[in-house]
């Protein structure tokens, strides 16, 4: 799960992470009274939404007077940013953190991650803030320092004190990034996040060392402990679909083709994708309906796939081993009823009651086109919605 920049910083500020003072605004008026309130010299203005590159998109305006602040505010709300996260289509404006100026002297990157490959969580930190980090990355990579660390004994003082000297953190601030360091990974580890980011983190010239931007996402599957992480969820920012499918734990993701695929296990979801691609197609979703799945489940996939103004066509594969195929060919023939189906459907079902399923399939007297195998269904549900 994703939130907003005020938002993390707010999470990060209960664990002692220095960020400068700020106040969310949702109309001009707002903007106006919180630059008023903040009382200084120098404000800055910054779009609110789920994405990356806000400031090369426009999103980010510094403002020197209130005057400032109303005109960049009025543009910027109601505006359609487009950055290389959002993709061509954008994302609206909607809210804006309106903060404090500071006097920047340095821009330095610090994250935080889960590595895979070790299963343990890394920090990583680099001198060269304030550019998109995979940048960094491919260009020089020797640039990023990293300390994978022990879950026993959390994020160790000698660690914190070698990323700061390896990205050339002024000595006499390298207590203050440790006790900056510390926090964030204290914050990490007790919100369950998934990724944290500092980008850019800044020494000011009365030396201090503060958040000027922060990235928080938290892991789905820990949600059920923190109420209050739950509560920070912008719906606005998320797909309406995706929201649907949340409610009743389904793992769907919207893509841009015009396929519609349901299917049980994320993996065969994967394959199922891939040989849509295969055969000529452009799969329009992942949806994986899972392992234990009920009819009234499979149901709700229908219709958020049917949900889809692109879908010409559906493709259900499903290979039954804790699911049944008999329930899953039930929720099919529930779905289609219900909704009217318009559009071509091909069903390969493989595994436990496939013959129910079938019978159920073929009974149904739905226009409903059997597969033998993955390959045949992809191939079939391709030449239909052409």
């Amino acid at each position: 799960m994703n939130i907003h920049e005020y938002q993390g910083k707010e999470v990060l500020k209960q664990y002692g992470v220095a960020v400068p003072e700020g106040r969310v605004a949702f109309t001009v008026d707002e903007a106006v009274e919180a630059a008023k309130e903040l009382g200084t010299p120098v404000v800055v203005v910054k779009a609110q939404i789920h994405a990356g590159g806000r400031g090369k998109a426009g999103g980010v305006k510094v403002a020197k007077s209130l005057d400032d602040v109303r005109k960049y505010a009025s543009e910027l709300l109601g505006k359609v940013l487009v950055t290389h996260q959002t993709g061509p289509e954008g994302k609206e404006v909607k809210r804006l953190l309106i903060e404090q100026g500071c006097d920047i002297k340095k821009e330095y990157y610090v994250g935080v991650v889960v590595d895979r490959s070790t299963g343990r969580v890394v920090m990583m930190a680099s001198e060269e803030g304030g550019t998109e980090i995979e940048e960094v990355a491919a260009r020089t990579p020797e640039k990023i320092f990293k300390e994978v660390i022990d879950p026993v004994v959390g994020l160790q003082p000698f660690q914190a004190r070698r990323l700061a000297f390896n990205i050339n953190i002024p000595n006499e601030l390298v207590g203050k990034a440790v006790q900056f360091m510390t926090a964030l990974y204290n914050a990490f580890v007790d919100k369950d996040c998934s990724i944290a980011e500092i980008n850019p983190l800044v020494v000011t010239g009365d030396g201090n060392i503060l958040a000027l931007d922060a990235k928080l996402n938290f892991d789905s599957n820990a949600l059920y402990r923190h109420p209050e992480i739950v509560a920070l969820r912008d719906l606005d920012e998320e797909d309406e679909k995706e929201i649907q499918a949340s409610k009743f734990d389904l793992s769907y993701i919207a893509l841009d083709g015009n396929i519609g695929c349901m299917v049980n296990g994320a993996g065969l979801a994967m394959a199922t994708m891939d040989i849509i691609k295969y055969y000529g197609g452009e799969p329009a979703n992942f949806l994986d309906v899972g392992g234990g799945a009920s009819k009234e489940k499979v149901t709700e996939a229908f219709k958020i796939i049917l949900s889809d103004p692109k879908v010409k066509g559906i493709f259900v594969n499903i290979f039954g081993g804790i699911m049944r195929c008999d329930v899953i060919a039930e929720g099919v023939i529930a779905a289609a009823r219900e909704l009217g189906l318009d559009r071509p459907l091909v069903v390969r079902l493989e595994g436990t009651n496939v013959e129910l399923g079938k019978k159920l399939l073929n009974e149904s007297g739905l226009n409903i086109t059997a597969a033998d195998s993955m390959a045949d269904g992809a191939q079939k549900i391709v030449e239909l919605v052409k």
